[in-house]
């Protein structure tokens, strides 16, 4: 699936108040959905950006060979979710901020894994 339609399934699932497809390299969304006034989709992208960034850092500091499947960021109020695509898509990653009180965090994680594995860039 392309970059709008995956952005368009990120949205779909329950909850959902943004979704962007990040390049952690540079810390640019390559497209964004959703946010709005309740959330800047390119202050959270930079700022996820940091945290995959720092999450690389450690595992190569402890040396362990393993890659993330996901990170969880839990608010008062919300779930934000950041999954890296496969290595396939180099440096990207998806990032989806859910209402706490709307979705359901094991559904989202599943759904934002299949549209991470179905995305063609």
């Amino acid at each position: 699936m392309n970059i709008e339609t995956a952005l368009k399934e990120a949205m779909a699932i329950d909850g959902a108040i943004g979704a962007a497809l990040v390049d952690y390299e540079s810390g640019m969304s390559l497209g964004t959905l959703g946010g709005g006034q309740e959330l800047d989709l390119e202050v959270a992208a930079a700022g996820n950006t940091e945290v995959v960034r720092a999450k690389a850092r450690t595992l190569t500091a402890l040396g362990l060979d393993e890659s993330v499947e996901d990170i969880l960021i839990t608010l008062s109020g919300q779930y934000h979710l950041i999954r890296p695509t496969s290595n396939s898509h180099g440096s990207l990653f998806l990032y989806l901020a859910l209402d706490r009180s709307r979705g359901n965090l094991a559904l989202a994680r599943h759904s934002l894994k299949h549209i991470a594995n179905s995305l063609k860039v």
